[in-house]
């Protein structure tokens, strides 16, 4: 694809991946719209993102638990933008332990939020991605075909997610558009209550995975790169 021009919809962009990602784009020259549920937050990334050149910005407070908030977040961005060329569905979040002392509230937030809020990003964008025989990616985890103890709700959500992508990979290629899924390990970010810092040197950064982002998109149309591990080169104790 060539991008300069094009337009992505990139959700859970106020940081992180998200924000890399976003900002990735818009350096090659992509407008972009970003979501998240920080209405601040992604308004501030927006305009951060328009300051420096490139690909217009625009921030849209969704909630991708929310169908009727992402359906309006693609409608916007087909008005300000005219067109949809790469749905990139990133927004997830982590709740980790054993299951006995899981709770309802945190099971249903993290599928809703991993599985459904993919689901719900791709039913919304699917029509206009067809018109443009655009792009979807899904930002996935190794946690999507490795389980551990105390990632009940979060392996299965992630291994849904790898199901999905694949799935509707098959489902959407007749139709030109190119569907992957990135699955990283250990990142340097916010997630889950981190707070990264010097000592994550070690880990994947959030550029790498929107050079990742960026490469797929580039990728020639007869190749289609389905679904692609990450993991940090040199974790402590290599």
């Amino acid at each position: 694809m060539d991008l300069y021009g094009k337009t992505a919809l990139v959700t859970g962009a106020s940081r992180g991946i998200g924000l890399a990602v976003a900002e990735g784009l818009a350096g090659a020259g992509m407008n972009v719209t970003l979501t998240a549920r920080d209405a601040a937050a992604v308004e501030r990334a927006a305009a951060d993102i328009a300051a420096r050149g490139g690909g217009k910005a625009l921030g849209i407070a969704c909630d991708v638990r929310d169908y009727a908030a992402v359906d309006a977040a693609v409608a916007a961005t087909l008005e300000a933008f005219g067109g949809l060329d790469a749905v990139i569905a990133n927004a997830g979040v982590g709740a980790f332990a054993p299951i006995d002392e899981l709770t309802l509230e945190a099971w249903h937030a993290t599928l809703d939020t991993n599985l459904t809020g993919v689901f719900y990003t791709v039913k919304a964008s699917v029509e206009a991605l067809k018109r443009s025989q655009g792009a979807l990616i899904t930002v996935g985890s190794l946690a999507g075909t490795n389980f551990f103890a105390g990632g009940a709700a979060y392996n299965a959500s992630k291994f849904g997610l790898t199901g999905f992508s694949q799935a509707v990979m098959l489902d959407l290629r007749k139709h030109g558009i190119k569907v992957s899924t990135i699955m990283p390990g250990s990142v340097a970010t916010h997630f889950s209550g981190h707070a990264p810092g010097p000592e994550d040197a070690w880990r994947i950064q959030p550029e790498d995975l929107a050079e990742m982002v960026l490469y797929l998109l580039r990728t020639p149309d007869r190749t289609l790169p389905s679904k692609i591990e990450v993991r940090p080169t040199r974790p402590p104790g290599t």
